[in-house]
């Protein structure tokens, strides 16, 4: 019998089910840690590699992560393996993770939403905007204008006595996000209720805004994406209508540039009084470091609040 078969009787047992191991959810769970594809693929096929020449016919889902860990800190080094052991963390949560990905327009929050749900596991994933949408099917524009509009167009609503002097795109933009909150603070609690874990990105999720005292029984990671060069945040509107075909109106955007920037600027100041930290999305990659950085770090400091262990077997 050659090695290949070898590894497809391989069973990968956990409590009474078991599976054959797999290099594509391996390599998932050490993109975790911050690692590139590629180079979680590579440690993937080493693990692999490891469970052939060990000759066993089964081996219990603990056990193999301990390999993959000594396998990854072999490869990669402590860092790395300090990383995935609190990834591993994840797993023993008795508080479902929420992630709130705010952002102006065009920053790329649900490309990194996406990104940070694959590496996760994390399968319920929305927008605010999808929110907004189903909003506005029960609102109509002459009861609940501020949610027909784009975000940085909202100031179009606002009459021109109500802004006292302020800026009027902000003013509907606020306006816009008290609205749409509701429906975000929703969902957030229903996903606590359901212990389930999720991601929300959108325009709307200014720090501040949302309400706090519903997350007490779960985990919630918030942040502000944005991209502070300019030129390069113009460039992500010509990227996504090359990707999307047209779908949304290059022009418009790029005509509201100003606004969507001044929106950002909103999103930032909110973020610092908040103390909910601000990732410059110049490079998806290492905006997506970033955040797991910080999801694990959050699920680090939450262990030794509550003396969370792993069990090595």
């Amino acid at each position: 019998m050659d090695d290949s078969r070898k590894h497809h009787d391989l069973q990968i047992v956990d409590k009474e089910y078991g599976a054959p191991y797999s290099k594509g959810l391996m390599a998932q769970s050490l993109m975790a840690t911050g690692l590139e594809p590629e180079r979680s693929y590579h440690i993937a096929r080493e693990i692999e590699q490891h469970l052939i020449a060990s000759g066993e016919s089964s081996i219990s889902l603990g056990r193999l992560q301990n390999i993959a860990q000594q396998v990854l800190g072999e490869e990669e080094g402590q860092t790395f393996t300090e990383r995935y052991r609190r990834w591993r963390l994840l797993g023993e949560l008795d508080k479902p993770i929420i992630i709130l990905i705010g952002g102006a327009t065009g920053v790329g929050k649900s490309t990194l939403a996406t990104q940070i749900a694959h590496r996760l596991g994390i399968t319920r994933l929305t927008a605010s905007d999808l929110i907004r949408q189903v909003m506005r099917a029960f609102f109509s524009a002459d009861l609940m204008p501020a949610i027909h509009y784009s975000s940085f167009e909202a100031g179009e609503m606002v009459k021109a006595a109500e802004v006292k002097g302020a800026d009027r795109d902000i003013t509907g933009y606020v306006e816009q996000v008290e609205k749409v909150c509701v429906g975000v603070n929703a969902i957030i609690e229903r996903a606590i209720k359901e212990g389930t874990p999720m991601i929300v990105e959108g325009a709307h999720l200014v720090p501040g805004f949302l309400k706090e005292d519903l997350w007490k029984d779960a985990l919630v990671i918030q942040m502000v994406l944005i991209v502070e060069d300019i030129e390069c945040h113009q460039g992500h509107f010509y990227v996504r209508d090359q990707e999307t075909g047209g779908v949304r109106s290059l022009e418009k955007y790029v005509k509201n540039l100003d606004k969507i920037r001044r929106v950002q600027d909103y999103l930032v100041q909110a973020a610092r009084k908040s103390k909910v930290p601000v990732i410059d999305n110049q490079n998806i990659d290492d905006a997506v470091k970033t955040v797991m950085g910080i999801v694990l770090e959050t699920v680090a400091e939450y262990q030794k609040s509550s003396n969370l262990e792993i069990e090595v077997n």
